[in-house]
């Protein structure tokens, strides 16, 4: 067996902030004994680097150092050199990493010092940072505490990154959502891959429904990146019911029944023992009697239906490849809460009914009066 290079990839490509993998074994002949890797990045015209290209050295008692500019960012995957693994990760890449990389392998041939550098090369190219974090959005709901999760991209074990939750409210104003609380969490899947993310646990409101919040991911030196997502918020607001309290006979009535709400809700007007709706509409609706006789005394009932079927899917659903691990997430929005099946898509749905309001008309001495009772 003689000297030989085995790179899966010889040209690689990366993205500024992230990590990128050398894959890399190699053979030797039998008198030699292998005891350092040593990585070099030079000009891809030069035929051998030299000692001012270093940019990884396996032995730390050699007075051959990496490059200031690599100098802790680069680490090699299998610290057993006998294992003839010289597979390295570079970390916090920058755009100037891009280049030619050479390996050379230094030991003992026949109890002499020796070492052989290898002809074949590994091109990198890192590139602008494109990749964006994935935000995780549960069904959010008025009144109940709520945890979004904001995953960084890449899965490197360099310089943690910074990861900050911005709200943009109505208007466009940039500011913090009251009350919430943050936490950041690291995973090690494997001793050179993590996993970073942050989580924003807060109280939704109605005040945040239809705005923006935003994660930004800073990595070292000027690379950040950042996803914003819409928020949805399940809420219902108190019913509110305009017109003319106070009706005679012979007047028209003429009452109007509000109720804001997301998902939005069908209001029905009905009066109690019929089951024909008098009117009906999205958001609001409007009840007009003329010519009001003492026929028309009765409960009147204005209630809201929410549309059954609705069903969204959530930002931060989909699938993503790293390191040859695909993770798929789907998050559907419902009230109650959807089943989710995942099969190739996701599917979520809901209904929800619930009586509002119940305004009495009646006849008193040829006047009608109208009240308002409230019930849930």
């Amino acid at each position: 067996i003689g000297y030989c290079l085995n790179l899966t990839e010889q040209e690689l490509t990366a993205e500024a902030g992230l990590c990128v993998v050398i894959p890399c074994s190699f053979t030797n002949a039998d008198e030699f004994t292998p005891k350092h890797i040593i990585w070099y990045k030079c000009e891809a015209s030069q035929t051998k680097c030299s000692d001012a290209d270093i940019i990884f050295h396996s032995n730390k008692n050699t007075d051959k150092k990496a490059q200031p500019g690599f100098e802790g960012r680069v680490s090699r995957l299998e610290p057993d050199v006998s294992q003839k693994n010289c597979s390295i990760i570079i970390n916090d890449l920058k755009e100037s990493d891009s280049g030619s990389y050479q390996l050379r392998v230094t030991g003992e041939l026949n109890g002499k010092q020796d070492g052989f550098s290898f002809s074949q090369r590994v091109t990198v190219s890192v590139k602008g940072l494109i990749q964006k974090p994935t935000v995780m959005i549960p069904t959010l709901t008025e009144g109940q505490q709520a945890t979004l999760t904001c995953t960084a991209p890449g899965l490197c074990s360099g310089s943690v990154p910074g990861i900050t939750w911005t709200w943009r409210g109505a208007g466009g104003t940039e500011s913090y959502i009251i009350g919430n609380s943050t936490d950041f969490k690291t995973e090690s899947l494997t001793a050179f891959r993590q996993r970073h993310s942050s989580t924003l646990t807060f109280n939704p409101s109605a005040e945040h429904h239809n705005t923006n919040v935003t994660c930004k991911i800073h990595f070292t030196g000027e690379t950040t990146t950042e996803k914003t997502s819409g928020l949805n918020v399940n809420y219902k607001g108190k019913p509110q019911i305009i017109g003319n309290k106070t009706v005679k006979e012979g007047d028209d009535l003429n009452l109007t029944c509000s109720i804001e709400s997301f998902p939005p809700a069908l209001t029905v007007w009905k009066k109690l023992g019929s089951y024909v709706n008098l009117h009906n509409d999205t958001g609001s609706a409007t009840l007009v009697i003329y010519n009001v006789t003492t026929e028309h005394s009765g409960l009147y009932i204005c209630s809201d239906r929410v549309f059954s079927g609705f069903s969204k899917i959530q930002d931060g659903s989909g699938c993503v490849l790293q390191s040859e691990v695909l993770t798929c997430v789907c998050i559907s929005e419902g009230f109650p809460l959807p089943a989710i099946t995942v099969f190739l898509s996701c599917f979520g749905a809901f209904l929800t009914t619930e009586l509002i309001s119940a305004p009495l008309l009646r006849l008193f001495s040829k006047q009608l009066v109208q009240t308002a009772k409230h019930g849930g």
